[in-house]
């Protein structure tokens, strides 16, 4: 089984890609964290990015300081996941926590649930619940009909997933930014995706 493959020219004119191979029975969890990464955005565009992720207390906050008419610097982080099944799925697999800043784990196998089942997921910031932030659940088939929640106090949401095909579970986290970063906030967008297939 191949659990991932990547291309990147890095700049060089030369294709690179690298691929692992998996033969027993497992639930792979792969990941991938980013370095920082720097943007500029107009009012308009980081007011509507703040409505969009449910940051409420940032929009709030900007709003105390007469800032929301403001442009605003921000670095961003991605803190990516996939979950893979090789073989046959089975409940005891687990999703595992990978250390990244903002993270979302499936405290349930997806793979092992029925069509119409309930997967609970819990997000943590620097490895503790993070309570209050938007969760979003969409299906590549229909990303249109999002499910959505807020995270309970320990950060955790549940989603009944109803389609087949690949899942995406995302949640974005806000923070102001470290001083040296020449920078006003800095913020972490964690995913989860996973393809669940007609059992």
């Amino acid at each position: 089984m191949r659990l991932a493959e990547s291309q990147s020219s890095g700049g060089t004119g030369q294709t690179r890609r690298g691929w692992c191979a998996w033969r027993c029975p497992a639930l792979l969890v792969a990941g991938y964290r980013s370095n920082p990464s720097a943007v500029e955005l107009t009012p308009e565009k980081f007011n509507q990015y703040l409505k969009e992720e449910g940051l409420d207390a940032v929009a709030a906050l900007r709003a105390r300081r007469n800032q929301t008419e403001a442009k605003a610097r921000e670095i961003f982080s991605r803190c990516a996941k996939t979950l893979v099944l090789s073989g046959p799925p089975k409940e005891k697999q687990q999703d595992r926590a990978l250390g990244f800043t903002l993270e979302l784990v499936a405290e349930r196998n997806p793979y092992a649930i029925a069509t119409s089942g309930e997967v609970p997921f819990r997000l943590t910031y620097e490895g503790r619940p993070l309570a209050g932030a938007l969760v979003v659940a969409m299906n590549r088939l229909n990303p249109s009909e999002k499910l959505s929640a807020r995270t309970d106090n320990q950060g955790r949401v549940r989603f009944r997933l109803k389609q087949t095909g690949m899942w995406l579970v995302k949640a974005v986290h806000m923070v102001p930014a470290p001083a040296e970063s020449d920078a006003e906030w800095a913020s972490y967008w964690a995913s989860l995706t996973f393809e669940l297939k007609q059992q």
